[in-house]
């Protein structure tokens, strides 16, 4: 997408990347995120971390999969959110395969029932889904804040790793942000690795 209108809003631009979102066939969609899985995995972040928090995928994100499979086979500890809708947070909890009980939450959002809790100082790289992420690392989420209020906890020292499709991600413009929005270390596509430091 280039030349952005700068006076687009955040909730337009949602529209615009659900429908991108929409475009990705199941048969593509599985074929991109094994790439990306696989750019993810040759990451010196990821060869590093030892515990590492995945995103559960919804139906039309780029699936993380075979980057958690990956991750178990190295010994690493896997986390993912889990959503305490009532108090409007998450939280990471350790899950030790696919096989762990999840409950069905809002807008197909699968929640673990695991409550082996695992604090936020000890994750050492975070996988952090959006709609869209612009080349300065900041990211478009679906709206409810979740993730916002759990990267700018100061605990936090994990590097944050934003993945998604290469459609996802801006050619040349940026995103509007505002004082609130903390952008990633780096972004892993299907195509490319973008590193920020």
């Amino acid at each position: 997408m280039n030349g952005l209108d700068k006076q687009i809003t955040k909730e337009q631009l949602r529209r615009i990347f659900r429908q991108k979102l929409a475009k990705i066939s199941p048969e593509e969609r599985t074929e991109k995120s094994k790439k990306a899985c696989d750019n993810l995995i040759s990451t010196g972040q990821f060869h590093k971390a030892q515990t590492i928090m995945f995103y559960l995928a919804m139906l039309q994100e780029i699936d993380t999969a075979d980057s958690m499979q990956a991750a178990w086979q190295q010994k690493k500890t896997v986390v993912v959110p889990k959503v305490f809708w009532d108090r409007k947070e998450m939280r990471a909890v350790r899950i030790n395969s696919f096989d762990e009980e999840f409950s069905q939450a809002i807008a197909g959002l699968r929640n673990p029932k695991s409550s082996d809790e695992v604090s936020i100082e000890e994750i050492d790289l975070i996988i952090v889904p959006g709609l869209a992420f612009d080349r300065w690392g900041y990211r478009l989420g679906r709206g409810g804040g979740y993730y916002d209020k759990f990267l700018a906890d100061k605990k936090l020292r994990a590097n944050k790793c934003g993945f998604c499709f290469a459609e996802q991600l801006l050619k040349e413009d940026n995103l509007p942000i505002s004082k609130n929005d903390i952008n990633v270390d780096l972004v892993v596509t299907d195509k490319e690795i973008i590193d920020f430091h």
